[in-house]
């Protein structure tokens, strides 16, 4: 399975056209998918940033508390160098 991720990979950092990528991305992806992956970026940014509390970042999102937990937990759970070079990438 880690072959199949590696060449969306690939195929996503090769494309610097951005409408080339919505394509893809809308060949490979519902419009669901793409809205929860969008939201979990918006919790995992907010949860890193630190400014807001899991409410309020629920509220503001309109996220369940369920995602919000499994994120939270993921990073409490990740070693410190992995989220540091998370943090640098998607804030």
């Amino acid at each position: 399975m880690r072959a199949n991720w590696d060449l969306v990979l690939e195929k996503v950092v090769n494309h610097q056209d951005t409408d080339a990528l919505m394509d893809l991305f809308d060949l490979l992806l519902t419009e669901e998918e793409r809205s929860a992956i969008a939201g979990r970026l918006k919790v995992f940014q907010a949860l890193l940033l630190g400014e807001m509390s899991q409410r309020q970042i629920a509220a503001e999102f309109e996220i369940s508390i369920a995602t919000i937990t499994r994120c939270s937990n993921y990073l409490k759970h990740m070693p410190t160098a992995q989220r540091e070079r998370i943090k640098a990438l998607i804030l």
